[in-house]
């Protein structure tokens, strides 16, 4: 038995699940005696005891045992190793388990599951004989599921040789593509966006076989502001790439940026149903209610989808303090608002935005974001030097005309916001020009 040991968190969304669950109390109430009894087998949990901390003694159980179980309930780095594990040794006899309100951080959705019912994180006697219940008769049907990896290479540990020959012609050809990628990126102005389109009708064959090829395409119109080539590669798509939650991501993105925001809104809200919450998403939910706002005519309709922005880009900051992205957004919209505590809610936020900010560009030198959100921070501060210190960053390192086009909404905002006096007319000059560095008009 592969789970969690201890309370854990669940990271479930209020209403929709316990905060925590004794997972201890789970093995003792439900699962030993599921195993014991109801599938004659012999219990043995992985923390049962100091051998099942060594590596080697811990590959040997889950290589050799008849049935592994693994709790995928929350997220838990071990598990997911000790699956791979499983999943790589044998060919059949792992089944993954959780709770009927679990929504994995990791795409475990290809992957087949056994729910039960987990209404509390204490166990009672009612849940524990429903969960167990509903896991007799789900694991007994998934026994004899087959690995992935099995599924994946035929003959494996073996696989056909063939198969290695495909997988070199696979990366020569990656290389290539990745290539005329960079060369792509090099492209400036209104030249960006042909190029990109040159680079999609020279790779339009290969993107149904090379999924990373389709993504980068992708990146690549959505750089350019062409979002109607964003819509019509995902359109093009077969089916099974279409429901990959990138892919929605960036497909709603671009059909709000088209004028479609509503319809995105709503997407991007089902898409978190189904695959769960991430930073990210509820980032781009945040920012389909920011339009919404912004065009909303009525004064209902303004304070409705102001919320709506507010709510969703916190909950995609608490979610991950180190994902800038959500937090650099609530300043100006917290200010908007106005209300009694938003000032202080605006200056935490950019606190955590800068330190966000600073992480991001220590770990990875070439993030595009961080330097129009630095840019936005120091405009929300009414800062001058720093507004200019980022706007030659961002002249020297070249930005995106989609991070430009992202931004520029956001500074008019800002500098909106601002008293007037000396300050908000210097940072008023320098928006107009970083609205020069935008192409004249987006491609159709």
């Amino acid at each position: 038995m592969i789970m969690p040991y201890g309370r854990k968190p669940t990271e479930a969304e209020p209403g929709k699940g316990p905060p925590t669950v004794d997972f201890n109390r789970l093995w003792e109430e439900v699962l030993r005696p599921l195993i014991e009894d109801d599938l004659g087998c012999v219990p043995i949990r992985a923390d049962q005891d100091l051998g099942a901390l060594i590596i080697v003694e811990m590959i040997e159980r889950l290589a050799l045992s008849d049935l592994v179980i693994a709790d995928v309930t929350t997220p838990n780095a071990n598990v997911y190793y000790e699956v791979g594990v499983r999943h790589a040794a044998r060919e059949r006899g792992c089944v993954l388990i959780s709770a009927d309100w679990s929504q994995q951080k990791f795409d475990l959705g290809q992957i087949r599951q056994v729910r039960y019912p987990l209404p509390e994180g204490e166990i009672t006697p009612e849940t524990a004989a429903a969960a167990r219940q509903a896991l007799q008769a789900g694991i007994e049907d998934a026994m004899d599921g087959i690995s992935p990896v099995f599924q994946a290479l035929p003959g494996f540990p073996n696989p056909d040789p063939g198969r290695a020959t495909s997988l070199q012609q696979y990366v020569d050809a990656l290389s290539a593509f990745n290539r005329d990628v960079r060369a792509a990126r090099m492209a400036s102005g209104g030249n960006a966006a042909k190029v990109a389109r040159a680079v999609w009708e020279r790779y339009r064959g290969s993107l149904e076989r090379m999924p990373a090829v389709a993504l980068e395409v992708l990146y690549l119109l959505r750089d350019c502001r062409d979002w109607g080539g964003v819509v019509e590669l995902v359109d093009s798509l077969p089916e099974n790439l279409r429901r990959v939650p990138v892919f929605s991501e960036q497909y709603w993105l671009a059909k709000s940026k088209l004028g479609d925001d509503l319809d995105a809104a709503a997407a991007l809200e089902e898409l978190v149903r189904i695959h769960g919450e991430s930073s990210e998403r509820c980032g781009l939910i945040g920012g389909r209610y920011k339009k919404l706002y912004d065009r909303a005519s009525s004064a209902g309709d303004r304070a409705r989808y102001l919320k709506k922005a507010i709510d969703s880009y916190h909950r995609g900051m608490m979610l991950d303090l180190n994902a800038y992205y959500p937090s650099s957004n609530l300043p100006r919209l917290l200010r908007t608002r106005g209300r009694s505590g938003d000032e202080e809610l605006a200056r935490a936020a950019a606190a955590v935005t800068l330190l966000a900010c600073r992480r991001a560009r220590e770990r990875d030198p070439g993030d595009e974001w961080v330097l129009p959100t630095l840019l936005g921070a120091a405009f929300d501060a009414g800062d001058v030097p720093e507004a200019e210190h980022q706007y030659q960053q961002m002249l020297e390192q070249g930005v995106a005309a989609f991070h430009l086009d992202t931004t520029l909404r956001d500074l008019e905002r800002s500098v909106a916001l601002l008293e007037e006096g000396a300050a908000r007319a210097e940072l008023a000059a320098l928006l107009e020009q970083i609205r020069a560095l935008l192409p004249a008009t987006a491609p159709e």
